[in-house]
C-alpha cells in the first residue's frame, strides 16, 4: 500500500509535486512536474539513439517534450576528447514547456570527456550517472584531469552515481556469442534501460525498435535488448537509487487530437508532401547534401507512393537547376540546403525571379562563414536571403517557429510560391531541423487548398484581333504571370535570364521597361497576403515588445513567462513572414517604448527594422552555434525593462 505526501515546491526546473512512500525495503516513487536529461558520450556511443528512443517513449506517455542534439561535425571524432563529445538533452514535463531547458537535472556521462565538457552545465544538486570504467588514468588525462573526479572532492554538489556501465553490460550479455567489443557497444541501451526505470518510462515501443533495426542480424537485437532489460532491473535492485521518479502525462497541455513526436525536418518534409497533394501537383527535389538539411532529402526519397521524385544532384547548382526546370515543366519543385550551399545557388534563384517561377528554396541555417559550424545552428542567413543575389531580385520569406511548425511554414511557402509564381526562402535552423517536439496531426480539412491552373490557351488579343499568349500578361490582383506547361499547343514562349519585355516575353533592353519590370518584381513581393502580427500583451500596460523570429520562439516565450511571474509586464510579438513584413508592424512596433530583438546572429533583423521604421530596437545578440536559454534572456530582458 502506498500513501501520498504533498512536499513544497522546489525551483522552477524539476519541482518536486508530492512523493509515495512504500513499505519498508521497497523505492519510493517521487513525482516531478519536469526534468532536463542529458544524455553525453563518444559520437560512437550511440548517445543521440539513446536520446531518440528516450525521446520516443516519452512521446507515448503523453508528456510535453522538447530536445536539443548536439554532436560533432566528424563522422567519428576522435574517442575520449572533447570534441568528440555528443550530447542529446530532453527536456519533459507534464505541462506546456517550449525548451529544451537551461540546464540539466540528470547527466549520463560515459566517460570522462562528456562528464568534463558538460559539468559546467549542470546545478549544484544535479544527478550524475557516470559510467567509472572508462575513468581510466589514461582516459582523464586525455582531457586534462590530473585526478580522478569521482575520487577528488570536485562533485560533492551533485547526487553522483558511480555506474560500472561497461562491466555490467558485458556481464549481461555473457550467454550471448559476441566478443567483449561487441558486447560492449550495447552500454547506451543498459543506461537507456536504467533511466527508464527511473523515470517510469514504456519499453515496450524500444524492445520493438531494437528488433525491427536488428531484424537482420537476431543475436545482435536479442543482446541488445538484453542489456536494455538488465539496465532496467539494476535500477530496481541496486540500493545507490532510492527512489525514482514519475512525471505524469500532459493532459492539459494539448488540443484534442493524435499526436505524435515529429523533429523540424521530418515535419517540414511532411508539409512539403501535403502542400503536393493539396495543389494537385508531383512534388520534385533537386538536392545536394549537406548538414543539416540532408534528412529532409533522404525522407521525401522514402514517398514515391505520393507522387514525390527525389534527385541527388552532383552539386548545389545541379540541384537547383533541375529544381527550376522541374517547377517550368509543372511540379511543385524544391531545393534543400544551407548557408553555403544557398551562396552556389544565387544566381539560379536569380534567374527564377526573372522566369517568375514557383520555386522553394529550403535553408536550414548552421553556423558559418563559409563551412563554419556544420552541426550547430545560427540564424545568420536573413540577409543573405532578402538581399543575395545581384540586381534587384525580390524574394519572399517565411521562417517558421517550432520542430511542428516546420509543417505549416511549408504549406505557407507553397502558398505564396504558388499564388505568386516566385521563388520563396524558407528559413529554419540547425536547432528546428533536429530538435523534436509534439505535434497534432491536422485533419486533411484543415489544410488549405493550394491549386492552381495552368494556362490553357491565348489571353491576349492584339491591334489586328489575333488572340496570341502573353507568358507576362499579369493577373491583376497577384501581378502573377500565368503558368504555361510546355509542350502546350500555342504557349510556346522563350524563357532565359535576360530581361523580358512587359507582356510579350521578348528579350528587351529597354531602359523604361527593365525599370517597369523590376519595379513590378518588387510589387509583387510587397503585395503578398500576409496575416497581420499577433501581439501578446495580456492586459496592455507593457513598455517594452520582445520581437522575435525563427527559432528564438521557445526561448524568447519561456522568458516572457518567466518576467511575468515575477510580475514584470511584458509584450511579445514573433515573425514568421520576414519578406513582405505584416502590414500592422510598423504600428505594433510604435505602440512600445523599447524594442529587443533577440537574434542568433549579429543583428540582422534589427537591421532591417531600424532601416524601414526607423525604430530605435536594441539587438540582444549570440553566434556560439547554440540556442539561448531562457534564464539568460530573462535578465536581459528585465535589464532593459528597468534602463
Amino acid at each position: 500500500m502506498t500513501s501520498q505526501v504533498s512536499s513544497p515546491a522546489e525551483q522552477a526546473d524539476g519541482t518536486v509535486v508530492g512523493e509515495q512512500r512504500t513499505a519498508a525495503g521497497t523505492k519510493g516513487v517521487r513525482r516531478l512536474d519536469r526534468v532536463i536529461i542529458r544524455f553525453a558520450g563518444d559520437s560512437g556511443d550511440g548517445m543521440q539513439l539513446t536520446g531518440d528512443r528516450f525521446t520516443s517513449e516519452t512521446a507515448s506517455f503523453g508528456n510535453d517534450l522538447s530536445t536539443l542534439p548536439n554532436f560533432p561535425a566528424e563522422i567519428r571524432a576522435p574517442a575520449g576528447t572533447l570534441p568528440g563529445v555528443s550530447s542529446f538533452q530532453l527536456h519533459f514535463a507534464d505541462h506546456d514547456i517550449l525548451t529544451p531547458g537551461d540546464a540539466p537535472n540528470v547527466l549520463v556521462a560515459m566517460n570522462p570527456a562528456a562528464l568534463k565538457a558538460n559539468i559546467g552545465d549542470l546545478p549544484r544538486g544535479a544527478e550524475i550517472i557516470v559510467n567509472t570504467d572508462e575513468f581510466t588514468k589514461r582516459a582523464m588525462q586525455k582531457v586534462g584531469y590530473d585526478a580522478s573526479p569521482l575520487e577528488d572532492g570536485s562533485l560533492d554538489g551533485y547526487h553522483l552515481h558511480p555506474v560500472p556501465l561497461t562491466t555490467l553490460t558485458v556481464e549481461a550479455l555473457k550467454e550471448f556469442d559476441l566478443t567483449r567489443k561487441e558486447a560492449e557497444r550495447s552500454k547506451n541501451m543498459f543506461a537507456l534501460g536504467l533511466l527508464s526505470w527511473m523515470y517510469h518510462r514504456p519499453t515496450e515501443g524500444t524492445e520493438k525498435f531494437l528488433r525491427s533495426k536488428f531484424a537482420k542480424k537476431p543475436d545482435i537485437a536479442a543482446a541488445n535488448i538484453a542489456a536494455f532489460r538488465a539496465g532496467w532491473n539494476f535500477g530496481e535492485t541496486t540500493e545507490d537509487f532510492a527512489v525514482s521518479y514519475e512525471v505524469a502525462p500532459a493532459a492539459t497541455a494539448f488540443p484534442p487530437g493524435v499526436y505524435r513526436n515529429i523533429s523540424g525536418n521530418l515535419a517540414l518534409s511532411y508539409g512539403l508532401v501535403a502542400a503536393s497533394r493539396q495543389a494537385d501537383l508531383p512534388l520534385f527535389l533537386g538536392s545536394y547534401p549537406i548538414t543539416p538539411a540532408s534528412d529532409i532529402l533522404h525522407e521525401l526519397s522514402k514517398h514515391k507512393n505520393f507522387g514525390v521524385r527525389t534527385f541527388q544532384a552532383e552539386d548545389e547548382i545541379a540541384g537547383i537547376g533541375a529544381a527550376l526546370g522541374a517547377a517550368f515543366g509543372g511540379s511543385l519543385a524544391v531545393t534543400t540546403t544551407s548557408g553555403p550551399g544557398v551562396a552556389l545557388k544565387s544566381e539560379t534563384i536569380g534567374l527564377a525571379v526573372s522566369l517568375e517561377l514557383p520555386l522553394l528554396v529550403v535553408d536550414i541555417q548552421r553556423g558559418g562563414p563559409s563551412t563554419g559550424l556544420p552541426t550547430k545552428t545560427e540564424q545568420a542567413d536573413l540577409l543573405q536571403a532578402m538581399y543575395g543575389r545581384n540586381g534587384e531580385a525580390p524574394v519572399p520569406v517565411v521562417a517558421p517557429r517550432t520542430p511542428a511548425d516546420c509543417f505549416d511554414a511549408a504549406l505557407e511557402a507553397a502558398r505564396i510560391a504558388l499564388t505568386y509564381r516566385t521563388p520563396v526562402f524558407l528559413l529554419s535552423d540547425g536547432y528546428l531541423a533536429n530538435g523534436s517536439e509534439p505535434w497534432r496531426i491536422p485533419e486533411l480539412e484543415e489544410l488549405p487548398d493550394l491549386r492552381v491552373r495552368f494556362a490553357q490557351g491565348p489571353n491576349h488579343t492584339t491591334e489586328d484581333g489575333t488572340e496570341v499568349f502573353w507568358p507576362y500578361k499579369r493577373d491583376p490582383h497577384t501581378l502573377a504571370r500565368p503558368w504555361a506547361i510546355p509542350g502546350t499547343p500555342g504557349l510556346e514562349h522563350r524563357i532565359g535570364g535576360i530581361e523580358k519585355q512587359d507582356g510579350t516575353g521578348n528579350i528587351s533592353y529597354d531602359p523604361a521597361n527593365h525599370d517597369f519590370m523590376v519595379r513590378t518584381r518588387q510589387a509583387k513581393v510587397d503585395g503578398v497576403d500576409v496575416p497581420d502580427l499577433g501581439v501578446d500583451d495580456p492586459d496592455g500596460t507593457a513598455r517594452l515588445l520582445v520581437l522575435g523570429w525563427g527559432s528564438t520562439y521557445g526561448p524568447i516565450t519561456a522568458a516572457v513567462r518567466r518576467l511575468r511571474r515575477a510580475g514584470q509586464p511584458v509584450a511579445q510579438a514573433h515573425l514568421r513572414h520576414l519578406n513582405p513584413f505584416p502590414k500592422n508592424l510598423g504600428e505594433v512596433l510604435r505602440r512600445y517604448d523599447k524594442v529587443v530583438i533577440p537574434e542568433m546572429n549579429l543583428g540582422q533583423l534589427a537591421t532591417l527594422i531600424r532601416a524601414k521604421y526607423l525604430v530605435d530596437a536594441r539587438s540582444y545578440n549570440q553566434v556560439n552555434g547554440m540556442p539561448f536559454k531562457a534564464e539568460q534572456l530573462a535578465a536581459a530582458l528585465k535589464e532593459a525593462i528597468d534602463d
